[in-house]
């Protein structure tokens, strides 16, 4: 098999890239390692940056986004028994749209498939070669037979584990990293959100996160020690303890219910530098991590694809590589603000016992200076509804 570009994964980076270089008249096929219903089947994050509503759109698969979807146009700030609202839309003139990625992902792969694209599932070893020369390739296995697909250049868009950033060890790439000393215990429940933006909670007894998928589903989250396992909590054991982390207005007025869900996530930034190698590319999860606070993976995610189809449509619409050289320092600038917001707001929010005393106050005293200052708010809002591609 022959084409221009090789998608390696079938998530919401590949879906997307794929989309937008379908639009563009540029040939791609996508692989993926697992089955549609598989990736269907994960459960995500889905707070979306104006950049990655306007991706969506420009992919041809945003018609349901804007019909089901949710705007928010501010969340709260939950420290000290009280409440502070961040007036997302007042403060820097737009919004943020809550809408699972699984649904995302679900839309992209109907327009692909509407579209014709080729999506290759289930495929075994797959393996970029080559990559480093004109003419690299894929080879992989499936139903016993091996194959081959050739083309120009190869996206890594397969997540941590894949085979792309794999391929990349040894051959120049540095890694960043930092682990925090905590989870977060999530569950999914079909039960109304307690309020109709997100609540973001500080507490003694450690961060918790009030967000929702729909107006009729809600996704919950507290701190946890790396320690826990998820059949240590029972859904009754949860919602007591989200309730204690939130002011008492907020506790009284949630909706419980049986979860649909429920799982613990390690937290952590990661970073992989350069996200280029030769016609090779890292896109998303392949090249980076950032911790679920601030919402920022699957944003980031759409950001490279934006770079690197800039890259590709210069590429075969100009013959110019200056996108392509850029795209490793483009990307990253943008990786990295979105890395140190995503880190500023988990040191903001949860609990540090090993910080001690001084650390406390020194976050107490943060959050009642981020309360009382319009300056900062907006340079949070801003930091929050995404910064400009």
């Amino acid at each position: 098999m022959r084409t221009q570009v090789a998608i390696i994964g079938s998530g919401p980076s590949g879906l997307l890239l794929g989309q937008l270089l379908s639009k563009a008249g540029i040939d791609n096929v996508i692989i993926d390692r697992v089955d549609r219903d598989y990736i269907l089947g994960r459960i995500r994050a889905g707070v979306l940056e104006v950049g990655a509503v306007g991706m969506m759109d420009r992919a041809g698969a945003g018609q349901r986004m804007h019909a089901e979807g949710l705007v928010h146009d501010g969340f709260a700030l939950s420290f000290s028994g009280r409440r502070h609202r961040i007036d997302l839309k007042g403060l820097t003139g737009t919004s943020v749209m809550v809408y699972g990625q699984t649904e995302l992902t679900r839309d992209l792969m109907d327009q692909r498939e509407a579209d014709g694209g080729v999506s290759i599932y289930d495929a075994a070893n797959v393996t970029p070669h080559d990559f480093d020369g004109e003419s690299p390739y894929i080879t992989y296995d499936k139903d016993g037979v091996s194959h081959r697909i050739d083309c120009d250049f190869i996206a890594g868009c397969d997540g941590y584990h894949g085979p792309s950033r794999a391929a990349v060890e040894g051959r120049g790439l540095k890694t960043y990293e930092k682990v925090y000393p905590f989870g977060w215990l999530g569950i999914l429940a079909d039960v109304p959100p307690v309020d109709h933006e997100l609540i973001y909670a500080n507490h003694a007894r450690g961060f918790a996160l009030c967000s929702q998928r729909s107006l009729t589903r809600s996704r919950y989250y507290v701190q946890v020690p790396l320690s826990d396992k998820v059949e240590q909590w029972s859904d009754d054991a949860f919602w007591d303890e989200i309730r204690r982390r939130l002011p008492a207005d907020v506790a009284e007025a949630m909706v419980t219910g049986p979860s649909i869900e429920k799982s613990i996530a390690p937290l952590r930034s990661f970073v992989a530098e350069p996200l280029r190698f030769g016609r090779l590319f890292l896109v998303g999860d392949a090249g980076h991590i950032v911790p679920p606070t601030g919402a920022k993976g699957l944003n980031l995610a759409a950001s490279d694809v934006h770079y690197l189809f800039e890259g590709l449509q210069g590429f075969y619409g100009e013959k110019s590589m200056a996108g392509i050289d850029a795209y490793s320092a483009r990307a990253l600038s943008r990786i990295w603000k979105a890395e140190r917001f995503s880190w500023s707001m988990t040191m903001l929010l949860h609990r540090f016992p090993a910080e001690g005393d001084f650390g406390q106050k020194v976050q107490e005293a943060e959050l009642d200076y981020l309360s009382s200052s319009e300056a900062a708010q907006t340079a949070m809002a801003e930091n929050y509804v995404g910064l400009p591609y």
